[in-house]
């Protein structure tokens, strides 16, 4: 992934949105990572992948089994 600075996007802009049609294009902002340029493809294609965070986490539950373990309350008093 190439990386520009936000003033070296600035002045090229042009070139980074070409250059995000090839792949996505980072920019750095004070020298560290800002934001990224991805293509319209790739984004439409990003936002089908998306699923809800529910979902995510039952996936990474799967196969996994929890028990309960039965034992007093306590109390609120105690810290």
């Amino acid at each position: 992934m190439h990386e520009w600075s936000i003033r070296d996007a600035k002045n090229h802009l042009s070139e980074v949105v070409e250059a995000a049609q090839r792949s996505p294009q980072a920019i750095t902002k004070r020298g560290r990572p800002a934001v990224v340029v991805v293509s319209k493809n790739d984004y439409d294609r990003l936002l089908q992948q998306r699923e809800p965070l529910t979902s995510f986490f039952a996936r990474g539950l799967e196969g996994v089994e929890i028990e309960r373990i039965e034992g007093a309350m306590r109390d609120d008093g105690e810290l």
